[in-house]
């Protein structure tokens, strides 16, 4: 059954972009970032492939990635800033959010404050559903935007170089997307942890070098 949604999916998917173009991308990329189940790891790959065939250039899917993520994002960003988390609660299993997805984007938001807007963006599950709790939560639009975008970006370029690399078989990293974005995660959430643990570290030398 999955194997056949993935098919649909990926038909649908390949369809939209062939016929719109870079519209198409942001037009499926905003939709992905409004919790429609459009996974970024077919949108993107198939706009990669079709860089391969010269079609398109890696930086204009990239951008048009991008900036459909952003618009997506800022759409459920003002829902959940003018509605509050009761609208989300009751109209969000509508749209796909499930209670849990919705606690698992709070958490990590809570834990990582501004820093969780950016790398929200590349991490699974959270990178869905973080705009709702920057939206309850009312985080600067600006900088929610700017942070989205950037990691929106950043998260577009590599799905869709690698969809170049694969070429006329992008489809094959579908299966193991999932994967991917767990090791992604993974070695992002060891990043940031080397880095608050250098810069703890450092501050405490420096706290000792004026001591002393």
């Amino acid at each position: 059954m999955i194997s056949s949604l993935l098919t649909s999916l990926a038909s649908f998917v390949s369809a939209a972009i062939s016929t719109l173009g870079y519209p198409g991308i942001a037009v499926l990329m905003a939709l992905e970032s409004a919790a429609t189940p459009l996974p970024s790891e077919l949108i993107m790959p198939f706009a990669g492939y079709l860089v391969s065939t010269g079609r398109f250039s890696l930086f204009g899917v990239s951008l048009a990635g991008a900036l459909g993520s952003t618009l997506g994002s800022i759409i459920v960003y003002m829902i959940a800033r003018y509605g509050g988390r009761p609208l989300v609660e009751k109209y969000g299993k509508r749209i796909f959010i499930s209670p849990a997805h919705l606690e698992a984007a709070e958490i990590f938001f809570k834990t990582h404050g501004v820093s969780a807007l950016f790398l929200g963006r590349i991490i699974p599950v959270v990178r869905t559903y973080i705009s709702i709790p920057a939206g309850i939560a009312q985080a600067p639009l600006g900088i929610f935007t700017l942070t989205c975008f950037v990691g929106s970006f950043l998260w577009s370029l590599l799905l869709a170089w690698v969809g170049q690399i694969f070429g006329n078989g992008w489809h094959i990293i579908t299966p193991y997307a999932q994967i991917i974005n767990y090791c992604i995660g993974i070695a992002l959430f060891f990043l940031v942890a080397y880095w608050f643990l250098k810069r703890v570290l450092s501050r405490r030398d420096n706290k000792r070098d004026r001591e002393d």
